[in-house]
């Protein structure tokens, strides 16, 4: 799949509070970074929260700091980190347009979009807790292709607190 300009109309929700907001529905969460592996996983929660009747929160992590600003960096970083927020919240409105272009019929779910900050298995892990369902790819954007299982999948295979699906790549041909 390959990805086409955003859809401006689809809202971004940004949470700085390393999690999915608590007061929604349980629904189908699909995590996404933009990955093929996670397009493809985007297609099939789609699928899930229609037949499910359930709502769809997309879900993209930006960590910015992967271990951390030594002190009084963090203020000095600010605008940088807001770019790559803004970034990552056109890569999401980006992707999901991609799904729904080569669906068959768009998605009749309700959709929304999440930007979270913070590591990205912890963020994962924690929206799972009142989640019916999370949506993986095998693999995402990570340097290790020659993996079966990324390490984000793997972790949420042992850890998650709901099911977890794993969507593999659709067979060659």
């Amino acid at each position: 799949m390959t990805s086409a300009g955003p859809d401006p109309s689809v809202p971004v929700v940004l949470s700085v509070l390393g999690r999915l907001p608590t007061d929604r529905p349980p629904g189908v969460l699909a995590a996404c970074d933009g990955s093929d592996g996670s397009l493809w996983a985007l297609d099939r929660a789609m699928t899930e929260a229609e037949a499910h009747d359930l709502p769809l929160y997309v879900l993209a992590v930006v960590n910015p700091a992967p271990t951390g600003y030594p002190p009084g960096m963090a203020e000095l970083v600010q605008e940088s980190v807001e770019t790559l927020v803004e970034s990552m919240a056109d890569g999401l409105r980006r992707a999901v347009g991609a799904v729904q272009r080569a669906r068959a019929r768009p998605c009749t779910a309700e959709m929304s979009l999440h930007v979270v900050l913070g590591n990205v298995i912890e963020v994962l892990l924690a929206s799972s807790a009142r989640q019916h369902t999370v949506v993986a790819g095998t693999r995402g954007n990570g340097g290790f292709a020659r993996l079966l299982l990324g390490s984000v999948s793997g972790a949420l295979v042992h850890h998650a607190a709901c099911p977890v699906l794993v969507v593999p790549a659709p067979p060659e041909g």
